[in-house]
């Protein structure tokens, strides 16, 4: 269940727009995570986009292994923190994790903060949908 395979990817302009639009966000530190409970015609629980700013990081090879690392955390994460409670909550999610930072930030602290970001997902759609 380690992979991040093309269905996980969110492509569609379409709804990149929708999710910008529409979506809710919060900041946790170097993380901006926005996200929309969406009805997706995928067999993945979650659509997701990385990105890092042209703006702050103009090298190439900078931007690339600050979204490899992210995409990694993404990968190992998702199936013990994400996956399961989508499922128990039966929704899908439009996800985008934007890199806020101002430099480039060590794995392990990256991790943490990401573990804290899937947590407080987690709370927001709780918050956000209660039934």
């Amino acid at each position: 269940m380690q992979s991040f395979k093309k269905e996980e990817r969110l492509c569609s302009i379409k709804l990149i727009e929708k999710l910008f639009h529409n979506g809710s966000s919060f900041l946790v530190y170097p993380f901006r995570i926005v996200w929309l409970p969406e009805e997706l015609q995928s067999e993945s629980p979650a659509q997701v986009l990385v990105s890092v700013p042209k703006k702050k990081f103009k090298k190439a090879v900078d931007r690339n292994l600050l979204k490899r690392r992210m995409r990694e955390l993404y990968r190992l994460h998702k199936s013990e923190d994400l996956y399961p409670f989508l499922k128990e909550h039966s929704v899908n999610l439009l996800l985008a994790i934007n890199y806020i930072g101002n430099d480039i930030a060590e794995y392990s602290f990256m991790e943490k903060k990401f573990k804290d970001a899937l947590q407080r997902l987690k709370k927001a759609y709780l918050s956000s949908h209660v039934n």
